[in-house]
């Protein structure tokens, strides 16, 4: 029988580090956010946000399998990490699910469509509330994508989520209770971890919204197709796919991400860990690769259309060439992979 932890030999230092990293920024953080000076606050908050970041993309490297030798392992770690996440309502294996449909139906799958339920079906209160929200930066969308994870198994019928009840239930009455502690001790410490959490979510969701022009579905079930009504082949995949890097000069920057931004090469091999996958992207597309979207280039198109991305199904297009190719690229929103929704 294998002994081996990781998957790969060549991962132990790098995985380690990473989830070293996670781990202890996340417990070095919320201690600093207990500390007297507002510059330790400062950086406590950073430091816990991006330690969350951490996470976030480890949840997606278990959720691939590409950590641990053991699929039981990577489940395990998945569920500690979506813990530090927030993300732990729904079931790591649920996420997975979720998440595996995108790449194998080659669409952003979602059982939730945040935008038919803000046209149509919300209060125009409530529209305007969230809207207003955006506005001021604040991200309204997977807030409520979050808390429609909770709520689900108390407003279906469905047996499958309905099952989830206690679960839900017991996780919310212990992270109440957990954050009702931490605001005990310092009511500033509470509010600053909600700032760093926030912090993750906007960080994710501006990674997010522009590493594809996929159409998007809504699927009730996890069997529930999707319509057939193009080739969504492999070329459709890398052609609706953009490495939106954290920056071409240094990319030693987009280890922050854990590398996540190389999408075109995850896509292409999405068995490959995250610390091999600056090497994939330049053997399979070189330095010049038209699909490759620096952070620069999109900060614009983030700020002008934050609105137009809430309530609009056109994810917008990219121009061939060009520093302003990406000012009509609107992007998605509510497609995080930290939702099984």
């Amino acid at each position: 029988m294998s002994t081996q932890l990781y998957r790969y030999a060549d991962g132990r230092v790098a995985n380690s580090l990473a989830i070293a990293y996670a781990l202890g920024g996340y417990a070095a953080g919320v201690a600093l956010l207990l500390a007297d000076s507002w510059l330790a606050n400062a950086a406590g908050t950073l430091l816990l946000g991006h330690a969350m970041i951490v996470a976030a993309y480890l949840i997606h490297e278990f959720a691939h399998g590409t950590i641990f030798a053991k699929p039981r392992h990577n489940d395990w770690a998945g569920e500690v990490a979506s813990w530090i996440c927030g993300s732990c309502y729904a079931g790591f294996q649920d996420l997975r699910r979720k998440h595996m449909r995108h790449h194998v139906d080659r669409a952003d799958v979602l059982t939730f469509d945040t935008k038919v339920f803000l046209n149509r079906h919300c209060p125009g209160w409530v529209r305007k509330g969230v809207l207003a929200a955006e506005w001021a930066y604040v991200p309204a969308v997977e807030l409520i994508m979050h808390g429609y994870v909770i709520v689900l198994p108390f407003i279906t019928d469905n047996p499958k989520h309905r099952a989830n009840r206690r679960r839900v239930a017991l996780t919310l009455l212990l992270r109440l209770a957990l954050f009702g502690l931490l605001a005990a001790v310092s009511v500033k410490a509470a509010i600053l971890y909600f700032v760093a959490w926030s912090l993750m979510l906007t960080v994710l969701r501006f990674t997010d919204a522009y590493q594809h022009t996929y159409d998007a579905f809504a699927v009730l079930e996890d069997n529930g197709a999707i319509p057939g009504d193009k080739l969504r082949d492999r070329a459709y995949e890398q052609m609706n796919t953009y490495s939106n890097v954290v920056s071409v000069r240094w990319p030693v920057l987009d280890l922050l991400l854990l590398n996540f931004a190389y999408h075109n090469a995850h896509h292409a091999k999405p068995v490959a860990p995250w610390y091999r996958l600056r090497k994939l992207h330049r053997e399979l597309y070189g330095d010049d690769y038209g699909q490759v979207l620096p952070m620069r280039l999109l900060l614009k198109s983030f700020h002008q259309h934050r609105l137009r991305r809430v309530i609009d199904d056109d994810y917008g297009q990219v121009r061939s060439t060009g520093t302003q190719r990406a000012d009509g690229f609107y992007g998605a929103v509510g497609v995080s992979f930290l939702t099984a929704v």
